[in-house]
């Protein structure tokens, strides 16, 4: 029992020093850009040595790597909290789509120096996301799957609607960011019309 509870405080201890470690090189990241962080300004920064730094990551390209995947965590977990929400499906996607495209601009705002790389290695982060995307088109099933039970939504393929719904909203990303989706209108005005066009776009029955 005792041995058992000893290897999960180190696992424990584990993860929170790689998390620390992954913190402080976004910050730096964000502050400085990749580019002008080292390896050895992490271990400085974090205080945690190079030693320590070097068993958990092999290079500074790992480092960034899991700074992306820390951030779609981030991403996940709160689209993971408005699936589980008690709200009519119809709503439920909307807020999906609206908390997806709110998240990832606050990624990428709050990341500085660091959000020019997003959009530089394009291509490393789609690779980086490979799994958050599975893992969002899944969520969406679920949705218009529940939809579909209670009459809301009128699909012949459940697979593929929540493949081209991830990938409109995957496509929507980039001129959200940039304030160029909706120019001058808010969030609570633009529900309206985007809920129209979704509900149009899924068959939605009459309540």
């Amino acid at each position: 029992m005792q041995s058992n509870l000893f290897r999960e405080e180190a696992k424990m201890s584990i993860s929170k020093t790689r998390q620390k470690l992954v913190d402080v090189a976004r910050q730096l990241f964000a502050k400085n850009g990749i580019a002008n962080t080292t390896m050895n300004d992490i271990a400085l920064a974090s205080g945690k040595g190079r030693r320590t730094l070097y068993t958990y990551f092999k290079s500074k390209e790992e480092v960034y790597t899991a700074v992306i995947e820390s951030e779609l965590e981030r991403l996940s977990d709160k689209l993971d909290e408005v699936s589980a929400k008690k709200i009519r499906p119809q709503e439920k996607i909307i807020e999906l789509i609206y908390t997806h495209l709110s998240q990832i601009r606050e990624t990428v705002v709050r990341n500085g120096n660091l959000r020019a790389e997003f959009f530089r290695n394009i291509w490393m982060v789609e690779k980086v996301r490979k799994h958050f995307d599975e893992d969002e088109i899944e969520l969406f099933r679920r949705v218009f799957a529940e939809g579909v039970a209670e009459g809301e939504f009128d699909i012949q393929d459940i697979d593929l609607v929540a493949d081209i719904t991830h990938y409109c909203i995957k496509g929507l990303e980039v001129p959200f960011i940039y304030g160029r989706l909706g120019h001058g209108m808010t969030e609570e005005s633009t529900k309206p019309q985007v809920a129209r066009i979704v509900y149009g776009a899924l068959g939605k029955l009459k309540s």
